[in-house]
């Protein structure tokens, strides 16, 4: 998988470095949760985000939840966000490496109607991509 790591390529006061760390691979944003997914740092990776995903037409997006543990409403926000700003250009979301409890506030909420989960961000890279190409 060739990737391109997006680390402080912006501005050096940017305070989503300190929950996200974000990559583009083939169209694909794959964000790397670095703590929680709570209302303390959704406005960072909400706008990153949108930032990368106008800037590089993204298509598909994976949240890595490899380092995060809890998720509120306002990440279940971030998420319902960013699937509706792919979904149009017949992208998907994706999630990646979830623990118990956040499994669980993905099936309470209904998410997985319309996100797809996968054991690892790889796993998730490899289907999105080959879905690009059917």
């Amino acid at each position: 998988m060739k990737t391109e790591s997006i680390k402080q390529k912006f501005d050096p006061e940017d305070e989503s470095s300190k929950y996200a760390e974000y990559e583009v691979a083939s169209h694909c944003l794959i964000i790397h949760l670095k703590r929680e997914l709570d209302h303390h740092c959704v406005l960072y990776i909400r706008e990153r985000s949108d930032y990368l995903i106008n800037k590089r037409r993204i298509k598909n997006i994976i949240f890595d939840f490899s380092n995060s543990h809890f998720m509120d409403s306002s990440g279940i926000g971030v998420i319902m966000g960013r699937y509706k700003k792919v979904i149009f250009t017949g992208g998907s979301v994706a999630v990646a490496d979830v623990d118990d409890t956040v499994n669980r506030i993905f099936e309470l909420s209904g998410l997985y109607k319309i996100i797809r989960k996968y054991n690892t961000t790889k796993e998730a890279f490899d289907d999105l991509k080959q879905m690009d190409y059917s």
